[in-house]
């Protein structure tokens, strides 16, 4: 059970690595921060306001303690030492509490600067880390284009290999109707295959019409020489000459496939 968990958990991290786009992992992150930083940003106005509030209690029992502290100098000054009395009492206890509030006040002053500091301090790491992000999901794009763009240059990508397939079984298709098409024309030309349509040439035609073009190639040849020799009657009559001449040798071997090809005798 431990190994089938084990293969499990590494099948399902090689799956997830596979979907894992960095860019957007970034841009999660990024937004993550983002809330963290606002939350504090919360948390310093709720402190602000706390303290807002305890200012505000202190300016009334302030206010208080000094109405009392009037009054009991009115009721002295009018002979009533009870009422002094009992005024100075009340304003002793609106004392304590504005002691009590005082020591408030100050702590949520020092937290509300602390939180401040905080919020300033994450303020910053979140614009490093976004411009960091930034920069990283550029690298990340432009190699990955570069290595597309070197894969597609390879034929190594999965695109550019299944037109690379394509192409050669295209070229295996090409070379074979290639080698057919030569192989059925040596076929024709042997006279292994007939030809329904009467085009193809026999063996004795086909000999003919080599022979024919050995002696204008000759001629050619001749004539060609007798030009680069002036041109004169005597370059004339001699390719007139080696012309017949090769017109009766032509003949003569004729005459002699003729006697050796039983093909021929029986047409």
């Amino acid at each position: 059970m431990k190994r089938m968990g084990m293969i499990f958990r590494a099948k399902a991290n090689k799956a997830l690595d596979r979907a894992e786009d960095p860019r957007e992992t970034l841009d999660y992150s990024y937004q993550k921060q983002l809330e963290l930083l606002q939350k504090v940003r919360r948390g310093v106005a709720d402190v602000a306001t706390s303290r807002k509030r305890l200012e505000l209690q202190l300016n009334q029992l302030n206010g208080q303690s000094s109405r009392l502290e009037e009054q009991g100098k009115k009721a002295l000054a009018l002979g009533r030492e009870d009422l002094a009395r009992e005024a100075l009492t009340r304003r002793a206890s609106l004392q304590q509490q504005i002691s009590d509030l005082q020591q408030q006040h100050e702590t949520l002053q020092s937290e509300e600067t602390k939180l401040t500091l905080a919020a300033q301090r994450l303020q910053a790491k979140v614009d490093a880390f976004r411009t960091r992000k930034e920069t990283i999901k550029a690298t990340y794009t432009a190699a990955q284009a570069q290595t597309r763009i070197g894969e597609a240059f390879s034929g190594i990508s999965e695109e550019m290999g299944d037109v690379g397939m394509a192409i050669q079984r295209a070229e295996d298709k090409t070379a074979q109707l290639q080698a057919r098409a030569g192989a059925i024309d040596e076929l024709l030309a042997s006279g292994a295959l007939d030809d329904p349509t009467g085009a193809s040439k026999d063996d004795l035609t086909a000999e003919l019409d080599r022979i024919s073009g050995n002696a204008d190639v000759e001629f050619e040849l001749e004539r060609m020489k007798a030009e680069l020799a002036g041109g004169s009657s005597a370059g004339r009559q001699a390719i007139e000459g080696g012309a017949a001449g090769s017109g009766a040798q032509d003949q003569q071997d004729l005459g002699e496939q003729r006697r050796e090809s039983p093909k021929f005798d029986k047409q």
